[in-house]
């Protein structure tokens, strides 16, 4: 599970290293997330972990290895992170 964070939006991947292919990708751009909750990016990561979740679990994915990408483990990607367990994934 690979995170993105841009100044507007939120991205997350999930790719297989052995055959370097993406397996699921979901943002907070895409048609899952038109309907996401309030104007603040912390709201936005928590719909946008269960929507990941979601796909992940829709691609036969259950356990995952969280790649933050650098990025700290502020507000936005923690909340992605609690969104993502409680809707299923391991870490």
């Amino acid at each position: 599970m690979c995170v993105f964070v841009s100044n507007r939006h939120l991205y997350v991947q999930f790719v297989d290293d052995d055959a370097g292919k993406t397996l699921a990708a979901v943002s907070t751009q895409s048609d899952a997330m038109k309907d996401a909750p309030g104007p603040l990016m912390t709201e936005k990561a928590r719909a946008l972990g269960a929507a990941s979740a979601k796909a992940a679990i829709a691609a036969g994915i259950e356990t995952v290895v969280f790649d933050r990408g650098g990025f700290t483990f502020g507000a936005r990607i923690q909340a992605l992170a609690a969104a993502a367990r409680e809707a299923g994934l391991r870490f």
